[in-house]
Order: structure tokens, then C-alpha cells, then sequence
């Protein structure tokens, strides 16, 4: 086994480049088996392993700075850089990060997970070490992908970097396209000329000098310039970096290894911007993943033979609630459009393309952009929802701000992921939502307790007239059971009124005010503790705001303590809108989540760290009722 013997990049430069491809097969495996049994992102890994081989190769890694866009494609990375004995711990707690994490390895010289943000983060160090003046400058290589293009920061990004003209190679990987074997071939063929170091000498010697000696040199060096642009365009689609100020090269096989070794360790002696391009493919080397890499981009456990998923646990999810509903009010409001970044099928809107396409835009990695447009839509008469996880709608706090609740436009937020979402860590868990958007005017946030009232709050939404965002989890639906109301039946879910809370269960000892998905846990410690003659009352807050203050106030009045849950940061969240509306008249505890970056973990695991399931607040109840006021 190579891999055995490669426990880091020093190591790996040991190895002939003959032996670099059966390490890929290696590696691959490796990656397979782990996350056959893990879930994770495999299809964008599976196809960057030549290419994290041949960079780690070329490169003096970690003295030389290599950064993964997103980090979906770095699980070779991971492998390479010391974590190959400990892969198999991959997303779960205390284990390998699902992303490029700098407090896991110095070999991630960024903790990254959000797309398009690479090429700022490379060009930022590549000026540092000019301002340093350092003598011997590290090389600075960004990996960016397809997707990273369609997200403004890095189109930003490129116009500077070409501005700015520092050393910088920006590895660009496509999978979305092929290499016809004809234009492959002389495409491979053109890039091995013009990266050799003997000819770019030449090419700068013969440029040096036709400039200085020859008559209007100058001028036959730029129709020069424009007929290698032009045979560029035509072979290779590289015109646009070359607008922007890059070198490029490509697009060449990104399963290649020789190829990309060779090509890699040309370039990397190049002055100013470079740009190499490969073509990948995801999922490369196993076929189910080959053939739907959208199914296999973040997956959970599968069988590793067939490819098929793991049974999932019993119930329906939020998201699949709101696929089939957000369906249904489409078909009889003609004037409602959806809106994804990227992620239609993770917000469950692929249902909604595929029956009104006319009406559904997919934007790209360009959450910002998306609510600007939804803006645009909605002073245009329609009715837009903008379906976005809660990790990735922070990128678009201004625009929410400002060409939305500024204007009181009627856009519908639905605000996926939010809370703990579990393996994929820090950069992903969706706890600061309630605490950024409760600070921007006539926004209205709600959060439903199950499925029946996710679908009437969507209702209620599509007929609210301002801005309005509903918060819901990466989990499955609780099914609602009648012991845990005393009074022995399940109430009716009503239509949703603005900012009206609903008591669940009468009380008399403790009164718990929870939010959404807290709502069934605080039930399930109110049964647990009937049992123990504490009688505690459970309100069902449905809005983060506006609050129902004559509810609040009518609760505080009739007990002295007062306990407020919620599934996300305690601080700034709506526990802290409970305590600015009742003014510290009563005793009041917070549940919450602490104002930190939370790591991986299983959902479960960590709300139950938290105190965030039954036990957990069970054992808080029992606490303030030992409180003496």
C-alpha cells in the first residue's frame, strides 16, 4: 500500500510520478469507504484526487499556501496532510472536519466552507508578503471550481488580481464540461509549448527586443498579442482571464497526473497572475457517483456496492414539507416564483423547476444577487420565496436590509438548515439566523413546531404584505402525540395571526416559552416532569417577532420564573426579545445556543450538549424551581 507510506507532502515527493496514479487509486478508495459510511461530499472529492496529488507534489506544502475553495473538493488534501489514519472519523465529533479546517491542521491555512472566497483569501497573502518584503516568497495557489465563478466575491476578486498583477496561480476546476479528444490533444499540445521555461524566455527575449530595436515594434507585438488571443479563443475558452489580466493556460485533463505534474511545476515559477485549467469529473472512478453527481454532491450513508442510500430514519423533513407546499400554493397563485443559490435540490425547490421552470431561477453561488433579483420580482408584482440555507443567508444580510425590508417588499424567506445542522460543522450550523435578522425592521420571523403549522405559516407568508422569514430545521417533522397535552386532545392548528403565540399546556408552577423546534422537546420535559408534581405550562411562541407581548405579559404575571428556549445563540436571539418586552419584571432562564463557532457532530448529540432536548430541559426546570426568588 502507498498510502501507508505517505503520511505527509514530504513523503509524497518520494514517489516517482509512475507511482502517483495507483496512490490516486489508493486514495480513492480510502475516500469511498469512509464516506460510505459517514455521508459527506464525495462526487467534487472524487474528482479533484490527481489534482490535490499533483499540487502537493509541486508544492512545498504547508511553507508554500494552498487554499481549497469551499473545501468540497479536499478530502485528498486531508488524506495527504496527515489525516489518512484518522479519515474514517470523518464529520463526526471530535473527529476529521468535513472542511478545511486552520484549528485541525496548519495545512488548512483557512477553516473554509463557503463558496467563492479563495481567490480573496490567496490574493490578501500574496500582498502581505510584498508588504513584508520577505525574501524568499512562499508560493500562493488557490483552487477555485465552476460554481466559485457564478458568486460575485470571486469575479471581484479576479478583477483585482489581475489589477494588482501579484504572483498568484488560481487553479481553475471545471466539471460541468469536456475536452473533445481533437481540441483535448492540441489543447494539451499548445499548453506543453508555451509553459516550457525555454520558450517563455524566448517569448520575453523576442518581446524585449522587438520593442526596443525594431520599428513599431510596439505596435506588432500588440496585433502579435491579438492573434495568440484570437487562436486561444478559438482553441481554448481562456480570452476572459487573459481580459483580466491573467496568464492562462488549459484546459487540460485534471485526471492526468503526469500531465499535471509536468504542467504544474512549469507554471510555478511564472511571474504575475496564472491561471491553469482543468477538467475534472465528479464523482471520477465510481460510477453511481459518475452518473449522478448532483445525488452524490452531499450524501449520507450508502451501500458502497450499489450506491444506494442508506435507509433514513422514519418521518418526513422539513424540506420535503416544504417542497410539496410551496408546489401546491404555486398552482394556485400564478404570481409566486422561487428563487435557489445553487442548492435546488437541497432546498427541496427541484420539484418546484421542474413543474413551473418558467417561473423557478437557479442564480448560482450568489446569495446576495438572489435577494436583490427576489426584490426586483416582488416590486415586479410577484410573490418570490428565496430558499436559502441559514449559513449561506447571512452573505446576504445587506441586501435583506436594504432592497427588501427598506422597501417592505413581500418576500418570503425560507430559511433552510437553521439551528444545528450536525456533520458539517462550523462553517455550516445555522444558529446566528434569529439574532441577525431580528435586528432589520418589519421583517417577521416565525418558526413552526411541526409540519401542520410549517404549511399554514407558509400560507400566512404568501399573504403578508412586507417581508417575512420562516426559520425551520435539518430534521425530520415530530409527530405530535395527545398524552403530552393534559388536556387530552392535540389543539387545532389555526391560521397563523401576526404575532400571536399559543399556549399548548396549562400550568400552574413553571411557565416554558419555546420557539419552533424546541416547541415538542419542552412538551416532552412537561410530561416528564407531571409525573415528578411540577405542573408546567408550555407556550408555543410561533414568531421570533414580532413577540406576542400581551401573551408574554399575561405569563409573567401568573409565575415568577420563566424559562425561554430556543435553537440557536442565546445572545441577541428571541430568549433576549422575551427579557427587552418583560423588562426583568420576572425571573427569566435561557435556553439557548452559545455564541461560538460549534463543531461536527450528530444533530442529536449536540442539542443534547446544549440541554436542548427533553433531559436537558427537564433538568433545567428542576433547577429554577430550586431557584429562590
Amino acid at each position: 500500500m502507498l498510502l501507508e507510506k505517505v503520511n505527509n507532502p514530504k513523503e509524497l515527493k518520494t514517489l516517482s510520478i509512475a507511482a502517483l496514479t495507483p496512490l490516486c487509486a489508493e486514495i480513492r478508495k480510502l475516500i469511498l469507504e469512509t464516506v460510505s459510511n459517514t455521508g459527506g461530499h464525495l462526487a467534487s472529492s472524487l474528482g479533484a484526487v490527481e489534482l490535490a496529488v499533483s499540487l502537493h507534489y509541486c508544492l512545498n506544502t504547508p511553507e508554500d499556501i494552498l487554499i481549497w475553495d469551499v473545501g468540497h473538493q479536499a478530502y485528498a488534501h486531508k488524506i495527504l496532510t496527515g489525516r489518512a489514519k484518522n479519515f474514517s472519523t470523518l464529520r463526526q465529533a471530535g473527529g476529521v472536519s468535513g472542511f478545511p479546517s486552520r484549528t485541525e491542521s496548519g495545512y488548512d491555512v483557512f477553516t473554509t466552507g463557503h463558496a467563492s472566497t479563495a481567490l480573496s483569501l490567496a490574493l490578501g497573502i500574496a500582498c502581505a508578503q510584498d508588504l513584508s518584503k520577505t525574501e524568499k516568497k512562499q508560493k500562493v495557489v488557490a483552487v477555485i471550481g465552476d460554481g466559485s465563478l457564478t458568486g460575485g466575491m470571486c469575479l471581484e476578486a479576479l478583477n483585482n488580481t489581475g489589477h494588482l498583477q501579484k504572483d498568484l496561480l488560481v487553479v481553475f476546476n471545471t466539471n460541468e464540461m469536456s475536452i473533445a479528444p481533437s481540441v483535448g490533444a492540441l489543447s494539451n499540445y499548445l499548453n506543453k509549448i508555451i509553459s516550457l521555461p525555454i520558450y517563455n524566455r524566448f517569448r520575453d527575449a523576442l518581446q524585449d527586443f522587438v520593442a526596443k530595436r525594431v520599428p513599431r515594434g510596439k505596435r506588432l507585438l500588440g496585433l502579435a498579442k491579438k492573434f495568440e488571443e484570437g487562436l486561444k479563443n478559438i482553441l481554448v475558452p481562456g480570452i476572459l482571464f487573459e481580459e483580466m489580466g491573467f496568464r492562462y493556460f488549459g484546459p487540460i485533463d485534471g485526471h492526468n497526473v503526469e500531465l499535471l505534474v509536468n504542467t504544474l511545476k512549469h507554471l510555478l515559477v511564472f511571474k504575475g497572475p496564472i491561471l491553469l485549467h482543468v477538467v475534472t469529473k465528479k464523482g471520477k472512478g465510481y460510477k453511481p457517483a459518475e452518473d449522478n453527481p448532483e445525488n452524490f454532491h452531499g450524501t449520507g450513508k450508502f451501500d458502497l456496492a450499489t450506491g444506494a442510500p442508506v435507509k433514513p430514519q422514519e418521518g418526513i423533513a422539513y424540506t420535503e414539507i416544504f417542497s410539496k407546499k410551496i408546489a401546491e400554493l404555486a398552482g394556485r397563485n400564478k404570481k409566486i416564483v422561487a428563487i435557489s443559490a445553487a442548492m435546488p435540490q437541497g432546498t427541496g425547490l427541484d420539484k418546484f423547476a421542474s413543474l413551473y421552470p418558467e417561473r423557478f431561477f437557479d442564480v448560482g453561488i450568489a446569495e446576495e444577487h438572489a435577494v436583490g433579483f427576489a426584490a426586483g420580482l416582488a416590486q415586479g408584482a410577484f410573490r418570490p420565496v428565496v430558499a436559502i440555507y441559514s449559513t449561506f443567508l447571512q452573505r446576504s444580510y445587506d441586501q435583506i436590509m436594504e432592497e427588501v425590508s427598506l422597501q417592505n417588499l413581500p418576500v418570503v424567506f425560507a430559511v433552510d438548515r437553521a439551528g444545528i445542522v450536525g456533520e458539517d460543522g462550523a462553517t455550516h450550523q445555522g444558529i446566528f439566523d434569529i439574532s441577525y435578522l431580528r435586528t432589520i425592521p418589519d421583517l417577521v420571523i416565525l418558526a413552526p413546531k411541526d409540519g401542520e403549522e410549517f404549511e399554514a405559516m407558509l400560507e400566512f407568508a404568501f399573504n403578508h404584505n412586507g417581508p417575512t422569514a420562516i426559520r425551520y430545521p435539518k430534521d425530520r417533522v415530530p409527530v405530535a402525540r395527545n398524552q403530552l397535552y393534559p388536556v387530552g386532545h392535540r389543539p387545532e392548528t389555526r391560521n397563523i395571526e401576526l404575532g400571536r403565540a399559543e399556549v399548548l399546556r396549562r400550568g400552574k408552577d413553571l411557565a416554558i416559552i419555546a420557539l419552533g423546534s424546541m416547541v415538542y422537546p419542552a412538551l416532552e420535559a412537561a410530561e416528564i416532569l407531571s409525573k415528578e408534581d411540577i405542573n408546567v405550562e408550555v407556550v408555543n411562541a410561533r414568531f421570533a417577532k414580532p413577540l406576542d407581548k400581551e401573551l408574554l405579559r399575561d405569563v409573567a404575571l401568573r409565575f415568577g420564573k420563566i424559562i425561554v428556549i430556543e435553537e440557536g445563540i442565546a445572545e441577541g436571539g428571541f430568549g433576549s426579545a422575551v427579557k427587552e418586552i418583560l423588562n426583568n419584571k420576572t425571573y427569566i432562564k435561557q435556553i439557548g445556543l452559545p455564541c461560538e463557532f460549534i463543531k461536527q457532530g450528530k444533530r442529536r448529540d449536540i442539542l443534547a450538549k446544549y440541554g436542548l432536548d427533553k433531559e436537558g430541559i427537564a433538568n433545567t426546570a428542576r433547577e429554577v424551581m430550586s431557584y429562590k426568588l
